[in-house]
């Protein structure tokens, strides 16, 4: 069976970086449905699902970029920026060296110092974990104050991403948040 081929990318620069984003993987089950149709319009969706075998992580990758396109979400893989291209992806999420095309957003996890000193000419940075979360059971967290010390030096919009939730996000003065079990239970909500 022949795949069709995707929409072809449309440029970012003329929207607004998203202030929320769902982090997908597994753990997400079936709420990922439920958890993309409510989603704010304009948010972001960072496609992970590392451990779906390729073939199914494709399929599902293209039943969410169905959706992250109706719905008007930005929508980014992560993986190489020629995946993303080839997939049709808005962007591609990864750790540097992370070249992409202009017309591709490039967002980098940033854990501490090191890495945000690598993640010069990204367009945005996800930076955790701010808070203790069950992504990484027991790993030490930067807190608001190691959060705004990276923050300060950053030279894109940063994402708190760990243990957030829209609340957390208010006082903590950075572009964004990211989570996935806050989704998750916005999602399992009546």
């Amino acid at each position: 069976m022949k795949r069709r081929q995707p929409p072809p990318v449309q440029h970012l620069s003329k929207r607004p970086l998203p202030t929320r984003w769902l982090m997908t993987d597994e753990r997400l089950g079936e709420a990922l449905w439920s958890a993309l149709a409510r989603l704010p319009r304009g948010a972001g969706v960072v496609f992970r699902h590392y451990a779906t075998p390729m073939p199914a992580r494709r399929v599902l990758f293209d039943r969410v970029r169905a959706i992250t396109r109706r719905r008007r979400l930005v929508l980014v893989l992560a993986g190489p920026p020629r995946q993303a291209l080839a997939w049709g992806a808005d962007g591609a999420h990864g750790r540097p060296p992370h070249r992409a095309p202009a017309r591709l957003l490039r967002t980098v996890p940033v854990h501490g110092a090191r890495e945000l000193a690598a993640a010069r000419g990204a367009d945005l940075l996800f930076v955790s974990p701010v808070f203790a979360t069950r992504s990484h059971p027991g790993a030490a967290t930067l807190g608001p104050l190691g959060l705004a010390r990276l923050a300060r030096r950053a030279t894109a919009p940063v994402v708190a991403l760990g243990g957030m939730s829209e609340a957390r996000w208010r006082r903590l003065g950075v572009h964004g948040w990211a989570a996935i079990d806050a989704w998750r239970a916005v999602a399992t909500q009546p």
